[in-house]
């Protein structure tokens, strides 16, 4: 399976490049958020990919970022979701924010998402709800605690956040609410639960 790509950029549009990998072009399907990012014609690219197998076909999709890559994965993995439709949801809503929704259960910041109903968006809630979690904790070592902090979980949670591509003050400040808005000896996905429902307020 192709999982990256790397060539000179000879045509791009809001659903798909061609990529001049040594002579040979390949078509690449893009979402916007991706597109947007994109050098100029004739300029060196690169691309995460996804390879997609059908009985007729194969189809790759490519994402700037692992984050993009890992979450189209994840929307693959929930029942009527296809890659066409996944490519949509990411051109409609930024990753972190998509997060957000989902690990805060806010239907009405998923159904806002061209293609997304409201039956889909609580199927997206059901099916992904601890995927999410575990995606937010890569990289999170257990017990991290920053020099002289006494609070291991906050630092946790901010350190979730961040690999959901939030700013370090943006999760800091998100950690600050929620701990106020929780009671003490809140779990740790409680915690999480609630900083990504500040965040998806903004």
């Amino acid at each position: 399976m192709i999982a990256f790509i790397s060539g000179k950029l000879i045509y791009k549009t809001t659903e798909s490049v061609v990529i001049d990998v040594g002579g040979v072009g390949y078509e690449v399907f893009i979402p916007l958020s991706t597109f947007y990012t994109l050098p100029e014609l004739g300029e060196p690219a690169s691309l995460k990919v996804y390879t997609h197998v059908r009985e007729d076909a194969i189809q790759l999709y490519g994402f700037l970022t692992q984050d993009e890559r890992d979450v189209f994965q994840l929307l693959l993995s929930v029942s009527g979701v296809g890659p066409k439709l996944a490519r949509n949801i990411l051109s409609g809503i930024a990753v972190g924010d998509l997060v957000a929704a989902i690990g805060s259960a806010d239907n009405k910041k998923l159904s806002s998402i061209p293609g997304i109903g409201g039956k889909s968006a609580e199927r997206l809630i059901l099916e992904l709800r601890d995927k999410i979690k575990a995606f937010a904790l890569k990289g999170v070592p257990e017990h991290k605690a920053a020099a002289g902090d006494s609070d291991p979980l906050s630092n946790d949670v901010a350190s979730a956040l961040e690999n959901l591509g939030y700013k370090s003050a943006q999760a800091e400040d998100a950690v600050k609410k929620a701990k106020t808005a929780l009671s003490e000896g809140a779990s740790f996905e409680a915690f999480l639960k609630e900083a990504l429902k500040h965040l998806s307020k903004r």
